[in-house]
């Protein structure tokens, strides 16, 4: 998977959580919460979202490191998807 099509399947993720992701144009360097006014549990299906979708396992201490954009897809990347 390239890194377009790792951004577009967070989008889509994102997307499926808070529809109005959709029309909010993100910086790849936004931190999605504050940016999709993102609560906790949204967040939280957000990761579970990524993980069905992609069969990796999102540690607790890994989250973090999806809270961008970019963020996201470089995780992604680095777990071989």
């Amino acid at each position: 998977m390239t890194d377009a099509e790792r951004e577009a399947l967070v989008r889509d993720v994102l997307a499926a959580i808070a529809p109005e992701a959709a029309d909010v144009p993100l910086a790849p360097d936004a931190d999605l919460r504050a940016a999709l006014d993102l609560d906790s549990m949204d967040y939280l299906n957000v990761i579970i979202a990524l993980h069905e979708r992609t069969g990796v396992d999102i540690p607790e201490r890994d989250y973090p490191a999806l809270f961008t954009l970019e963020g996201a897809v470089a995780y992604l990347g680095a777990k071989g998807v």
